[in-house]
């Protein structure tokens, strides 16, 4: 079992910066990807970046060059670093956690909003 923890989120202005992040506890050795993923009021949850074992990382098109995903030292926390945020962006942000063979766990969301 996977326990996911997100913070960071809040409201920043168009053009600002935000840095999420996600603490993993319980079999935390099992996880081999983590990502974010977002879902904005009325539409499907979306994958906004994802790092990989070697820390592969990919990135949705709309976030591309603006948000960046990394893994903390201890290997059980994962970030995402928000630039140049857009009132697009605005969502709630959720962690997630992959474990082999098809376990997947997710946090509660933390809420971003991109408003002047």
């Amino acid at each position: 079992q996977v326990q996911l923890v997100e913070s960071g989120g809040g409201l920043v202005q168009p053009g600002g910066s935000l840095r999420l992040s996600c603490a993993a506890s319980g079999s935390i050795f099992s996880i081999s990807n983590m990502a974010w993923y977002r879902q904005a009021p009325g539409k499907e949850r979306e994958l906004v970046a994802a790092i990989r074992t070697g820390d592969n990382t990919n990135y949705a098109d709309s976030v591309k060059g603006r948000f960046t995903i990394s893994r903390g030292s201890a290997k059980n926390t994962v970030y995402l670093q928000m630039s140049s945020l857009k009132p697009e962006d605005t969502a709630v942000y959720y962690c997630n956690a992959f474990t082999p063979p098809g376990i997947i766990s997710w946090g509660q969301g933390t809420q971003v909003t991109v408003s002047s």
